[in-house]
């Protein structure tokens, strides 16, 4: 998705004339273009994060749209303090995005990794986190991020189109409502695919209702969501990133607060580093369950 942010924010930098990118020294090989669109509005902050959110925040108090970009650890765990005090608390326009959530870093380690993320920054006051799944809906992201003028935080990953037998909602994406679905699959970023991926020439998929969330905090469950649970009575989240604070705790939390009747439950989700090992992203979603061919087995365990 990376390729595809930097063209969004070329497209949009004639349109928006208060908009400035700080980035933590990265970008290379996809952000010189945004660089040179943007001239002096483009500032390299250097290896300090938590500067950057400061200087942000600077500029957003005085009538400027600030994008900080770095990669998704970096920005969010070490800023957390200027993100929360300098940013949250003012309500400034400040756009977090964090490249490569979850285990996108693979071999450099937990350092690299963002697996709480969202988790961390959705509950900051006046914060809104964005995670999506693909290209499409990072743009319809990008759009409600700068048009709202309030802080923001998304988390970017490897991201393929949005697929044909899916479209374009208020909240994510979606497959057509189905009737005779038997189970609800609630899935959040990229990982999705492998879901995707899964059910392909799967027989139960005429019988599955899938949805792609990409906003958190989950103040509230979509009607599209919340009728399908009422339908299939069956429910299962997958995530890259821990189920405490992420969207399969806002999915349970949801169905509680409204007495929803659920036979099962499964959450399929980050599980840190189980066996003490690192390897690429495909490794840490196979440890963890999130791979397509333990994805493929939970969903026919429901049938």
């Amino acid at each position: 998705m990376r390729k595809h942010f930097s063209t969004y924010i070329e497209n949009i930098a004639d349109k928006y004339d208060d908009i400035v990118f700080v980035t933590g020294d990265l970008g290379y090989n996809a952000l010189e273009t945004v660089a040179a669109k943007l001239g002096s509005r483009f500032i390299n902050a250097g290896v300090a994060e938590q500067n950057m959110i400061g200087v942000a925040a600077g500029l957003a108090s005085q009538g400027y749209r600030v994008i900080c970009y770095s990669i998704a650890p970096f920005v969010v765990y070490r800023c957390l303090e200027q993100i929360r005090n300098d940013v949250c608390f003012h309500n400034l326009p400040v756009y977090i995005v964090g490249n490569g959530g979850g285990y996108h870093y693979g071999v450099l380690g937990s350092s690299h990794h963002a697996l709480e993320d969202i988790a961390t920054l959705s509950g900051l006051p006046n914060m809104h986190c964005y995670a999506p799944a693909f290209v499409e809906d990072m743009n319809t992201c990008l759009d409600d991020m700068i048009a709202a003028g309030r802080p923001a935080y998304m988390r970017l990953g490897i991201g393929k189109n949005l697929p044909g037998d899916m479209s374009l909602t208020s909240f994510g994406a979606a497959t057509v409502p189905n009737s005779n679905a038997r189970l609800t699959v609630i899935a959040q970023c990229p990982v999705i695919n492998n879901a995707l991926a899964a059910l392909k020439d799967n027989p139960n998929k005429p019988y599955i209702d899938v949805f792609a969330v990409n906003k958190m905090p989950l103040v509230e469950l979509p009607a599209a969501i919340a009728d399908s649970i009422k339908t299939t009575k069956n429910i299962l989240v997958i995530e890259e990133h821990i189920a405490i604070g992420g969207l399969a705790s806002a999915v349970s939390l949801a169905v509680h607060e409204r007495s929803m009747a659920v036979n099962k439950f499964t959450s399929l989700r980050a599980e840190g580093y189980p066996n003490g090992l690192y390897g690429n992203q495909a490794y840490h979603q196979q440890v963890c369950g999130l791979d397509e061919g333990n994805i493929l087995k939970v969903i026919n365990s429901y049938f």
